[in-house]
């Protein structure tokens, strides 16, 4: 492996003693201001006022997380490097136990040693996603160490930071878009099985592919706890957990989202299971307005699922999850008949747990509800964290039986 020289950039003591924790970033501050001039996805040695070699970081000049430690030694960021992490965190995953799916997360980030950068597995076809353009000028690189530990038939990558703020902000303009990297275009019909489910992907015109397959263990309980239930799933997006409520027996499922196209998809993974939508609700609409119109109609259900997005913007309500998962909590407890459940997730990794129970706590109070917790999990397996980076470990799963007060 060759260790060609690298620029030698100073960090302070704070930054020393994170990345003597494990934690693989370095974040913005007077010392890197005054860095030399290195180019972004350049390799820099990161080094402290004493001297002392830290390792080697991946430089994003000018972002928040300037540079991102790939290891404690001074290493090239080369085809051999590359592959010996692919077969490192594949070796992690031997453990694991799949059953019969066929998407999984080959490769998450900071979990296993590639800070971002994931890669993900859908049939016979890889996404790489990077979240700093650092990673840009190295991705041919990386699509044949792929090509060579895994054997996919085309890998597609997208860029995500920028994009995602964009939309989030509510700008106009594209979503970011999947582009092939190598090997063949996958068809455009491309399914997936997960736990035996099978789901439309698509790779490339959208934010996201169409499965948020983090959840597919708690999909999986999801479609035990529907059975003869009256499900109402909020942010349905293309029905994923609708599928699963309605193949595990629920009475009926109404999903409800505000784009008629994610509901349009959510049908098109009816028909794949071999459910036939008309016998369900679907919705269109903003989730806020729409709890108020069941909740005045007198409509109830068994279980009430809310799986927002972080952070959602609509014509009529901008959802963030500090604050809006309270009142979402709030408003879903009309709907929900004492001894229900009420299902909450949220995926917003600046959020602690505890912060989160503190969300539903204050809807729970608001509704003059009481919610008794059964279970609190977070992402699949297939998604490890370490413990230097407790970020890594970012999605809450609350399933909690509702209450009237005594």
């Amino acid at each position: 492996m060759n260790n060609p020289k690298t620029t030698l950039c100073i960090v302070g003591n704070e930054t020393v003693r994170m990345l003597n924790l494990g934690h693989p970033w370095v974040i913005a501050d007077r010392y890197t201001r005054s860095w030399p001039q290195v180019e972004c996805g350049q390799l820099i040695e990161l080094i402290s006022e004493n001297g002392d070699s830290l390792g080697t970081a991946l430089c994003d000049p000018g972002s928040r997380i300037v540079a991102r430690r790939l290891s404690e030694k001074l290493i090239g960021l080369d085809q051999d490097w590359l592959t010996a992490q692919l077969q490192r965190a594949q070796e992690s995953r031997k453990w694991l136990d799949f059953g019969d799916t066929t998407v999984a997360r080959l490769v998450n980030a900071e979990g296993d040693g590639l800070p971002g950068l994931t890669v993900d597995r859908y049939g016979d076809f890889l996404m790489v996603q990077y979240y700093t353009l650092a990673w840009q000028r190295h991705l041919p690189t990386l699509a044949t160490a792929l090509q060579e530990v895994y054997a996919p038939l085309g890998i597609y990558c997208k860029y995500r930071p920028l994009e995602t703020r964009n939309l989030g902000a509510g700008k106009k303009q594209r979503p970011p878009q999947g582009r092939l990297l190598a090997g063949k275009a996958a068809p455009e019909d491309l399914t997936v099985r997960e736990n035996g489910l099978l789901y439309r992907i698509d790779l490339v015109k959208d934010l996201h592919t169409g499965l948020f397959h983090d959840q597919r263990k708690n999909r999986l309980e999801f479609r035990r706890l529907a059975a003869g239930c009256r499900v109402l799933n909020l942010f349905a997006y293309t029905g994923a957990f609708s599928v699963a409520a309605a193949v595990g027996g629920a009475e009926q499922v109404t999903s409800i989202d505000v784009a008629g196209r994610y509901l349009d998809w959510a049908r098109e993974n009816f028909h794949l299971n071999g459910i036939v939508p008309e016998d369900h609700e679907f919705i269109t609409g903003d989730c806020f307005v729409e709890l108020d119109r069941l909740a005045k109609v007198g409509r109830s259900f068994d279980v009430v699922l809310m799986d927002p997005p972080s952070f959602s913007t609509t014509r009529k309500s901008r959802f963030k999850t500090s604050g809006g998962t309270a009142d979402l909590v709030q408003k879903a407890l009309k709907l929900i008949p004492s001894g229900g459940l009420l299902v909450t997730s949220s995926n917003l990794q600046k959020m602690s747990l505890a912060d989160y129970l503190k969300e539903l706590r204050k809807g729970s109070i608001a509704a003059g509800r009481r919610l008794q917790v059964l279970r609190v999990t977070g992402q699949a397996d297939d998604f490890p964290f370490t413990v230097s980076f407790p970020e890594g470990n970012y999605l809450k799963y609350v399933v909690s039986v509702v209450r009237d007060k005594d």
